[in-house]
């Protein structure tokens, strides 16, 4: 029975970095609004390639210790890093086109449907069950909800691109299955989490970084440009991280994805407080439906005194 309990406190600390690494992840957009100079390719390349090397500095003596056994899973980290180069240029290509509450929502929202299919096809432990499903259905009402509550940017209205946006952010939603699932399955075959990040993080910087010799001419050209790409890259792509490696050791990739659409809604949010976008009340409807999966997926009642006596401890 203390087994039991000690792993549904796990499972819940699990949850809970998700959910803090979402909310830092929903800054993103309403942060990047505040350097248009600046090319979402650079804003996407810098922030996680520099977040992925501090990522792969702190995980040195884990990557040493366990070089071997991620040798032995290179296939899964090569996938893992392509697909993480991907994702920033993608994501923040995305919010540039169809807006900041569209270009997340549909990044993060696509995210589920293929992280389920990759844990169907290729992972052992998939832990798709029935309370999963109503959470994806509830979530995907709400996200539908908010989408089409979000009127056009101006941007995208100025440039006919706006499903163009939507097109990149599915993209960004599968590269992001693809990395999510590559790490779980790295810390599934024995690979800790530190090191499951450090490695798949520290291979899709060195992919991104160079690309800064063609896009990154605008990003320390002023104070408010440094201040917008060092917060991105230490704050929600460095410490964002930590916190979804540290979840995913407890907590199944497929059900973290689910917790990560708490993303959009925080993005949303901060979308009309900050940058001044407007979301019609149907918008704000499909919110407390998101509100509803998370709690679906992150209310677990604990075992009680009943299941004890029916628990061999």
């Amino acid at each position: 029975m203390k087994h039991q309990i000690t792993n549904h406190k796990a499972e819940a600390y699990g949850i809970s970095a998700i959910l803090f690494a979402s909310l830092l992840w929903g800054t993103t957009g309403t942060a990047a609004s505040f350097a248009p100079s600046i090319s979402p390719l650079a804003v996407g390349a810098f922030s996680m390639g520099v977040g992925g090397l501090l990522l792969a500095v702190v995980a040195f003596r884990n990557l040493a210790r366990e070089r071997r056994l991620i040798a032995a899973n290179f296939k899964i980290l090569l996938f893992g890093a392509l697909a993480l180069a991907v994702y920033p240029m993608a994501f923040y290509s995305s919010m540039r086109l169809s807006g900041v509450a569209i270009g997340t929502v549909v990044s993060i929202a696509s995210a589920p449907f293929f992280v389920a299919a990759l844990e169907h096809l290729f992972s052992k432990n998939n832990q798709i069950d029935r309370r999963w499903v109503y959470s994806l259905l509830l979530g995907t009402v709400g996200i539908a909800l908010l989408t089409f509550a979000e009127p056009v940017s101006q941007v995208a209205e100025e440039t006919n691109y706006h499903y163009l946006g939507i097109a990149l952010g599915l993209i960004a939603g599968l590269s992001y299955a693809l990395y999510a699932w590559a790490a779980k399955e790295l810390i599934t075959h024995g690979v800790s989490s530190t090191s499951a990040m450090g490695s798949i993080f520290g291979c899709g910087a060195m992919l991104l970084l160079p690309t800064l010799l063609f896009t990154g001419e605008n990003l320390f050209a002023t104070a408010t440009n440094t201040a917008v790409v060092l917060y991105m890259a230490l704050i929600p792509m460095f410490i964002g991280y930590v916190c979804f490696g540290y979840g995913l050791r407890v907590v199944a990739a497929s059900k973290a994805s689910l917790l990560t659409l708490f993303e959009p809604a925080v993005a949303a949010v901060f979308a009309v407080i900050v940058v001044g976008e407007h979301i019609a009340v149907s918008g704000w409807v499909g919110v407390l439906l998101i509100m509803g999966c998370l709690f679906l997926q992150a209310y677990k009642p604990a075992p009680n005194k009943s299941e004890a006596n029916e628990v061999t401890c």
